[in-house]
């Protein structure tokens, strides 16, 4: 038995490796057995997966071992983005197995459980389901499994919170780049259904997602960014493996970080359709957020990083906006789990509202902050996860870094150090996974990121 580990987004692992029936078997058990205990023999569980290598195989295996333990399994008959799943467990009242290892490389797999709210599982859930791991589960009846198609009600609800009627205005040329991802058949197929037209590119699922990574970051997205250079005015969207992130090109063939494009939407919803409530981020993400929910008026609630820890504020909050710097967000009225589709869409209604390029929005995003940020990371690999404690305890004492004297300090997760610029910060933070610090830095301006990181070198 392999040392099964849920992180801040399912148990991950390699294929044929620590990934395999046997590991499968354990981890489906344990999910029934914490179902059961905690929702009863009625709760009805939902089972999807991704375009990954034995993804499908694995969550037959698993829909078997669950309908065999009593429960009806809703199993779903194909492809399945992550959001999509999430959403029918919150409106099936159910709880749901997504077999996906997301942004991971193509060799591996991975379980996330979705307890009926729709976000992630916390850690006393995660917890509880580890703990579980080798204990047989009751066997309380016979159950069964159902073919079901999951997609209409996601579509229903998508369509009741994206204005589609301004979407079709849009003068931008849209290209979806499918990455050979989750999200084929729902995002292309939602525009086509509003009858929105658009290009695409790398539109079927392929196991080894086309020899890259399904990641929508500038490296994994050349073809896509080449094809937007194309025109004069035209938007790249991207989601990752599961569909849970978004990536987005602007008509200058640039990637829009996650930071700008939550900002951007944070205006969007709070001026355009008139949401009231707070901003959730990631201790992680940008100034800029702080910086555009103070000139809105609107309060920020920072969690630690991991959407988990997002998605629990948003339902405790219930703000316009959650999001992290990774590229994943929700919204009020939607579920606690990241939407790189919803994302994707948003972004089409955002610039349709304001009638401008998205070029031209993040001009008069920075117009509207008063100055811009910038964002580094670099990771710190360590001989073993003893040496963590002693650098984080170090760093909770410091009172300067070479020039830049500590304002403030953040211990929600790792170090965060604030200085007295205003402007600049960095944040000291383990991996959960690896002996490995990972070290983020922010500040306005590029050379003050380039002294801190050479202080720290």
């Amino acid at each position: 038995m392999a040392n099964i580990k849920f992180g801040t987004d399912g148990w991950r692992a390699i294929v044929g490796k620590d990934f395999n029936a046997e590991n499968v078997a354990l981890v489906a058990k344990a999910i029934g057995k914490y179902v059961y205990e905690n929702f009863g023999a009625e709760k009805k569980i939902l089972i999807g997966y991704d375009p990954r290598n034995m993804a499908k195989e694995f969550s037959t295996q698993t829909a078997e071992i669950l309908s065999s333990l009593g429960f009806e399994i809703l199993y779903s008959n194909n492809i399945i983005p992550t959001p999509v799943l999430a959403f029918n467990a919150k409106f099936l009242d159910a709880c749901a197995i997504m077999f996906t290892a997301s942004h991971n490389p193509p060799e591996y797999l991975g379980i996330k459980f979705i307890p009926d709210y729709a976000g992630p599982a916390t850690s006393d859930i995660t917890d509880a389901l580890v703990a579980n791991i080798g204990l047989e589960p009751e066997q309380f009846g016979r159950g069964k499994i159902i073919e079901y198609n999951f997609k209409p009600a996601y579509f229903e609800h998508i369509k009741s919170l994206i204005d589609f009627k301004v979407i079709r205005n849009l003068k931008s040329k849209i290209i979806f780049d499918g990455l050979y991802a989750a999200s084929i058949g729902y995002f292309d197929e939602i525009l086509r259904e509003e009858n929105i037209p658009f290009e695409s590119l790398h539109m079927y699922h392929d196991v080894n997602f086309g020899g890259g990574m399904p990641e929508p970051k500038p490296q994994y997205l050349q073809e896509l960014i080449s094809e937007v250079k194309k025109y004069d005015n035209a938007v790249g969207f991207a989601n990752d493996g599961d569909s849970d992130r978004f990536g987005v090109i602007n008509e200058k063939g640039e990637y829009v970080s996650p930071n700008e494009i939550i900002a951007m939407l944070l205006i969007h919803l709070k001026k355009n359709k008139h949401y009231q409530g707070a901003l959730v981020k990631t201790v992680g993400a940008s100034l800029l957020l702080n910086k555009t929910a103070e000139k809105l008026g609107v309060e920020v609630i920072e969690t630690a990083v991991g959407f988990k820890h997002v998605g629990e504020a948003m339902r405790k909050f219930n703000p316009v906006i959650g999001g992290e710097e990774s590229g994943g967000l929700s919204i009020q009225g939607h579920i606690p789990e990241k939407d790189g589709i919803l994302a994707n869409l948003l972004i089409l209604e955002a610039m349709a509202y304001s009638g401008k390029p998205l070029c031209e929005m993040q001009k008069d995003l920075y117009d509207f902050v008063g100055c811009h940020f910038y964002n580094d990371r670099i990771d710190k690999h360590l001989h073993n996860t003893e040496e963590i404690r002693p650098i984080l305890d170090e760093y909770r004492n410091k009172k300067s870094i070479g020039s830049f004297k500590v304002k403030s300090i953040d211990t929600k997760d790792g170090v965060k150090l604030y200085f007295d610029d205003d402007a600049s910060w960095i944040l000291v933070r383990p991996s959960g996974t690896e002996p490995l610090l990972r070290i983020y830095f922010e500040s306005d301006s590029l050379d003050k990121i380039e002294q801190l990181k050479n202080y720290l070198r």
